[in-house]
């Protein structure tokens, strides 16, 4: 966005370095960049030729940071709906094995809407999921997102563990390492983009330990560190991934990976569901990031995980709505109270943690998935300077309006309505609407791409 926006008469949460928050205050943007955020009255000379707009009833925050999430699921929710994590993936890999190009752009259109419906401005998406003669699923992502109008933190994932090897997945959907290896040079050097702001960056990801070789960890690191981008896989997921690892590796699940070069300010981990403590201090030593995501841990039953012991440490923590097929609500806000209920369940079964509070919960889904990503001095506070990801939230409503701590309103009340998201400055949804896609046409692509995924039988 060329010009000025002037967003004023709203609160304002800014989410900077002192957690700087305003009862009535302003944000000034120009050129799509952050330039001014204050109390009161913005400055009357900021008005001329500004668009402005009036946030009465309404919080400004940063826009949410997704830090975990697999698009293409998004056309598979409501599928093993009683089932745990190797369940569940038992029964839905041979579907996945059946995607294309089609089915991933129309996935990722829908699930990228939707996340920006629920604030979200930037996501990553962890694809690991490539199928023979499929066609070009990242950029069919990427180019969803560019539709969309959010910023995109893209992987090119991989598996080269397959069933007969002694994986998980099917060999159908595996690849080779050296095909694997090339590709994602391939994808840095197509997509990546290490510009300030950039809408697209590239990470490597090989999907788990119990899907991918030891060599595929090792040599994935060497290449991203050579290439410059950073790292991403899940890791201490469930009970089942830690005897896993304990029982092959001898090793825990953060020791196995850290032997393979997977520790660093340039790598993040999902879930750390059953991460102990010396991983944790690991992590916190190393800056290793943490992708949470409560509800998806929560509909796989895989627990509840030590996200305030991790950010007592100093570890790097954000915040991820996962895959769609485990958390087919998929709305990021949503996240920020999860978190906080998990954390309060978790001090009740005896540990000694204390619980998180509603702005520690804020900052996890902006300043902290900001962090994660490598994105800290960007995106994730309102602070002049920073990339102008804006999300005002409607409170005035019959769900909000008689709490009267804002904060708490957005993250402990029902998911709130936006008055506006801005990328960059672009107006990406305006009074509740998505402004650079049609919602409609994005739901009806999505329910054909899932009933073709679903034609055949795969029992």
């Amino acid at each position: 966005m060329n010009g000025t926006l002037v967003i004023e008469n709203c609160a304002v949460a800014t989410v900077d370095e002192r957690g700087s928050e305003y009862a009535v205050g302003y944000v000034v943007v120009s050129d799509g960049r952050i330039v001014q955020v204050g109390s009161g009255a913005a400055p009357a000379f900021q008005h001329d030729g500004a668009r402005v707009v009036d946030g009465s009833g309404c919080l400004a925050t940063p826009g949410l940071v997704n830090s975990h999430h697999h698009l293409y699921q998004w056309i598979f929710r409501g599928l093993a709906q009683d089932a745990t994590l190797f369940e569940w993936l038992t029964e839905l890999y041979p579907r996945w094995a059946r995607i294309d190009e089609p089915a991933v752009y129309a996935a990722a259109r829908a699930g990228l809407g939707w996340l920006a419906l629920s604030g979200c401005t930037t996501s990553t998406d962890h694809h690991y999921l490539f199928p023979r003669g499929a066609g070009d699923l990242l950029g069919a992502t990427i180019r969803a997102a560019r539709e969309v109008g959010v910023r995109l933190d893209a992987t090119r994932g991989s598996m080269d563990l397959g069933r007969s090897a002694g994986g998980l997945p099917p060999d159908s959907v595996v690849e080779d390492l050296e095909d694997i290896l090339v590709a994602s040079k391939e994808a840095v050097e197509r997509h990546h983009d290490p510009s300030f702001g950039s809408l697209t960056r590239i990470a490597l990801a090989p999907c788990s330990p119990f899907s991918v070789s030891a060599e595929l960890m090792r040599q994935s690191a060497e290449l991203a560190r050579e290439l410059g981008v950073r790292l991403h896989t899940h890791l201490a997921e469930t009970v089942e991934e830690d005897a896993y690892c304990r029982d092959l590796y001898d090793r825990t699940p953060a020791e196995y990976v850290e032997s393979l070069g997977w520790m660093g300010e340039d790598v993040w981990f999902a879930h750390g569901v059953h991460l102990d403590d010396p991983a944790i201090a690991r992590m916190a030593e190393t800056g290793t990031g943490l992708a949470h995501c409560p509800s998806s841990n929560g509909r796989l039953g895989a627990g509840l995980a030590p996200i305030k012991a991790l950010l007592n440490a100093g570890a790097p923590v954000g915040l991820g709505v996962d895959g769609a097929a485990s958390q087919e609500s998929g709305m990021l806000v949503e996240e920020l109270r999860q978190s906080v209920y998990v954390s309060r369940m978790r001090a009740l079964t005896g540990s000694a943690e204390r619980s998180l509070d509603a702005r520690t919960a804020l900052r996890l889904g902006t300043a902290g998935g900001a962090r994660v990503l490598g994105r800290q001095d960007e995106i994730g506070s309102l602070a002049p300077g920073y990339c102008a990801d804006i999300a005002l939230w409607k409170l005035d409503g019959l769900g909000h309006a008689d709490i009267a701590d804002p904060v708490a309103a957005l993250v402990l009340g029902p998911p709130a309505p936006l008055k506006l998201l801005t990328v960059n400055g672009r107006v990406v949804v305006e009074d509740g609407q998505l402004t650079t896609v049609d919602a409609a046409e994005l739901a009806r692509e999505a329910r054909a791409a899932h009933r073709r995924m679903m034609e055949v039988d795969v029992r």
